[in-house]
């Protein structure tokens, strides 16, 4: 089938459109890539270039040779990461189960809880003094507790599962199948793509939190990646982050704190594609029923 002036004019629209924002994104990626391995003398020389002509390796030793508490920090987050989504998962989606199902007795009342926390919080004051009689602060705890099943994404996976058809429990219990053996072994795997989205938005969020732990954690050695990244943009001269000895010896700090970022974001950009196939259709399906 031929396509009309009218459609080549409009499909030619969208494709430099699709291009133009495409270079808007990849850019600055880009822009902080190059950077990272800049020179200060080039850097100077020429503020728009992208790519450096010599690569300068000096802020990357910096960092994971002298840092000791980059790696602390990129050990703490990527634990919270893994052992935080990983938790999420579990609880969230056995309790999404539970209030899945209709003739729950108290599905409504838990639903109508757990709606409530989406629209009020207790206060950063009251948290702390709570997180504290806890045994919470300074305890790597505080970064999986408190944010154990995040109530949108419940709300999401319950409404997944109630998609599911009850013929397929039914047959199932008919069977002698028991609510974990069903569960196991019949929603999870009808699950996988709900459960894949999640499963980012919760990575993504651990990997991205700094503020719980600028709050409640004191020492260094159990700070995330982001608040070091941070404490790196905010003091210049990293003169908080290193030893003395070794101020003589530091890079270019625009070089140090472009590559902070490239450590920062690349694990998780790595991550990204495997699980970008599953978004649309995990988050589509799961928003079909209320």
């Amino acid at each position: 089938m031929r396509e009309t002036r009218g459609e080549k004019i409009f499909n030619g629209f969208n494709i430099a459109l699709m291009i133009f924002l495409c270079a808007v994104m990849i850019y600055p990626m880009l822009f902080v890539l190059g950077r990272s391995f800049m020179l200060e003398i080039e850097r100077a020389a020429n503020p728009l270039r992208i790519f450096p002509r010599v690569w300068d390796l000096e802020a990357y030793k910096f960092i994971f040779r002298e840092a000791v508490t980059i790696k602390s920090s990129y050990f703490i987050t990527i634990l919270r990461t893994v052992a935080g989504t990983a938790c999420n998962i579990f609880f969230t989606s056995i309790l999404a189960y539970v209030l899945s199902k209709r003739n729950y007795p108290l599905r409504n009342i838990i639903t109508t809880l757990v709606i409530f926390t989406m629209w009020f919080g207790g206060g950063l004051i009251p948290t702390f003094l709570l997180y504290k009689s806890l045994g919470l602060v300074n305890n790597f705890w505080v970064y999986i507790l408190p944010g154990l099943i995040s109530p949108w994404n419940l709300l999401l996976l319950r409404n997944f599962f109630m998609q599911i058809p009850d013929s397929l429990e039914e047959a199932a219990k008919i069977d002698g199948a028991s609510e974990l053996t069903i569960f196991f072994r019949i929603v999870i795997p009808l699950s996988m793509a709900a459960l894949a989205t999640i499963s980012l938005f919760y990575a993504v969020s651990h990997w991205n939190s700094w503020f719980d732990s600028l709050i409640f954690i004191n020492d260094k050695k159990m700070w995330t990646l982001q608040l070091l990244l941070r404490e790196i943009i905010r003091n210049a001269n990293m003169s908080d982050l290193m030893d003395t000895d070794s101020i003589t010896s530091l890079p270019p700090t625009e070089s140090v704190k472009m590559a902070t970022v490239v450590v920062a974001t690349l694990p998780i950009l790595m991550v990204y594609p495997f699980l970008q196939k599953y978004f649309v259709k995990g988050v589509m399906v799961g928003s079909l029923k209320g």
